[in-house]
């Protein structure tokens, strides 16, 4: 799905390099197509990188899409520059007055708090519970999908003894959901964090339907209200370098880190990352857009309900 996004911003560039088909605003005006309305909640402290792991999933896919960037009010970004936040992200008071066919939230390294406690969680929750009304399907990755549970479900989240941190085998439970179509009976996905959600917790909520996990890394996809709402405890966005970069800076730091599990050739750190989760990231984000969003969307925005 070509994007529709400001030429200047840097993961347009990035991307290009890496022959991944990116669509300016400049060309995306030209077309007469009513382009899907995506809003972007990005919550990780490298926002240019994240924006970059994003777009580089959702970029291939055949219509047109129109992205935004929500900034949050009550939180000011450390590791980004203020120029790039006032210039590709948006406040709440004026994305708040849209409608959007579909919403992602990323995770954020606040695991060790809990949500109340987090700054800014109080406009999140009025994000999510704005989403329920104006969003035709919301995508939550790693913290925001715990956050989202708990906001809506009162499911908890535990601590872990150590840091989840490697690549992990999954299962589905559900082969016929449309989210699994081409999937292998087995796949891969990146997970980097020290807190879980537990099965029994999911279970005890008719309104939830698990839909993957693993043995190793427990719960990764949740769903809600028919695909309104999915959930997903992994990164599957992840570039192949992004765990080496994580471990090799905790380890400058000289913070207590493992090395990521099922990564690198021969599990040695000086070999270049085994990349096993691109093809089932594509295919998960392209089902997302395809049967939660395209699919289900109306094609006047103001009729979401």
């Amino acid at each position: 799905m070509p994007l529709n996004i400001p030429i200047n911003l840097p993961a347009v560039e990035a991307l290009r390099k890496e022959n991944i088909f990116v669509m300016d605003s400049e060309r995306a005006e030209s077309q007469e197509i009513r382009p899907l309305k995506l809003l972007i909640v990005n919550l990780m402290p490298l926002k240019i990188t994240t924006e970059t792991d994003l777009i580089r999933l959702l970029s291939n896919t055949p219509l047109q899409m129109e992205v935004d960037f929500l900034r949050m009010d009550s939180h000011t970004p450390k590791n980004t520059p203020i120029e790039h936040m006032m210039e590709f992200y948006k406040p709440f008071d004026e994305v708040g007055k849209s409608k959007y066919d579909g919403m992602i939230v990323t995770g954020a390294p606040v695991e060790h708090l809990p949500f109340e406690e987090v700054s800014y969680w109080k406009e999140l929750q009025a994000i999510f519970d704005w989403g329920q009304k104006n969003v035709t399907s919301t995508f939550y990755i790693c913290w925001a999908a715990q956050a989202g549970l708990y906001h809506f479900y009162g499911v908890p989240k535990y601590p872990l003894e150590e840091k989840l941190f490697g690549v992990y085998k999954h299962t589905v439970f559900d082969k016929l959901n449309p989210l699994f179509r081409g999937f292998d009976d087995v796949f891969y996905v990146p997970h980097s964090r020290h807190t879980e959600i537990r099965r029994e917790d999911i279970l005890k909520v008719p309104e939830l339907t698990l839909l993957s996990e693993s043995l190793e890394a427990g719960v990764y996809m949740v769903m809600a209200r028919s695909g309104r709402d999915i959930f997903i405890t992994g990164h599957s966005e992840y570039s192949p370098r992004t765990l080496d970069t994580e471990y090799k800076r905790d380890l400058k730091k000289g913070l207590p880190i493992r090395m990521p599990e099922n990564y690198y050739l021969n599990d040695n750190p000086e070999n270049d990352p085994v990349v096993r989760w691109r093809s089932h990231a594509n295919l998960l984000f392209t089902n997302w857009l395809n049967y939660f969003v395209y699919q289900e969307t109306p094609y006047d925005l103001s009729e979401i309900e």
